[in-house]
């Protein structure tokens, strides 16, 4: 099954563009008549079969349209402090996207080393991934955002943050309730100031703890991530 993203895809007829087209054309050796599954990112699953297989503007014609697919009845919404090693955070969007992610907001923090991101570079990492395990939902990617405006922003569902402060914390697993939206907090390798902490807990978060090991900032990403999703399943 091979799979195009196609996200101005409108109508019954599309023509990919030509790194897509040189793909299903050069390297898959793709023929008139062969059958693909175009993805929009925005829920939009099509069967299309390839009308002209021109390798700089192949155009195929949808046969089949699902829309929703696989559309879950929670959100997720991660806001990660990148790290300094950006594959890391590279790693971490490749496999939240696969497992289940709404969006994710990059967080500048107190602490933060890395304090630049090229957003083109990390989406394709999860169009990869979007396309890889099936999906038909993009994550949103947001700019990088200051952890103090990212806070002050109306969110209706559950707000956690994850730190390493020497706190009672009830583990994530057994705060969560399911079919909502949630938001949790992931700082930088050296943790979110106790001033950070502070703000976030007045703005409504609650603290959590994602298990007694010391985790890296994409692997804490990745395990609530996977628990979120792991709650919802019925």
């Amino acid at each position: 099954m091979h799979i195009f993203y196609t996200p101005e895809l409108s109508g019954t007829t599309y023509t990919l563009d030509e790194s897509e087209s040189k793909h299903c054309v050069r390297v898959l050796r793709l023929e008139q008549g062969d059958e693909v599954i175009l993805v929009d990112g925005r829920g939009g699953f099509f069967t299309a079969e390839i009308t002209d297989p021109n390798p700089k503007r192949c155009s195929v014609r949808v046969v089949k349209t699902e829309l929703n697919f696989g559309q879950s009845g929670f959100h997720v919404h991660i806001a990660i402090a990148p790290t300094k090693n950006i594959e890391r955070i590279e790693w971490f969007l490749e496999k939240a996207t696969e497992i289940g992610l709404s969006r994710v907001t990059p967080l500048l923090c107190r602490y933060s080393e890395r304090k630049e991101i090229k957003a083109d570079r990390l989406e394709k990492v999860m169009v990869s991934a979007m396309k890889q395990s099936l999906k038909a939902y993009l994550p949103q990617l947001d700019q990088l955002t200051k952890f103090g405006d990212l806070i002050k922003q109306p969110f209706n569902g559950q707000k956690f943050i994850a730190h390493c402060e020497d706190q009672h914390r009830d583990l994530l697993k057994n705060l969560i309730v399911p079919n909502q939206n949630y938001l949790i907090l992931i700082g930088p390798e050296g943790d979110f100031s106790s001033e950070e902490i502070e703000q976030a807990l007045k703005s409504g978060f609650q603290p959590v703890s994602l298990g007694d090991s010391r985790l890296r900032t994409e692997t804490a990403g990745l395990v609530a991530c996977h628990t979120f999703n792991l709650m919802n399943q019925v």
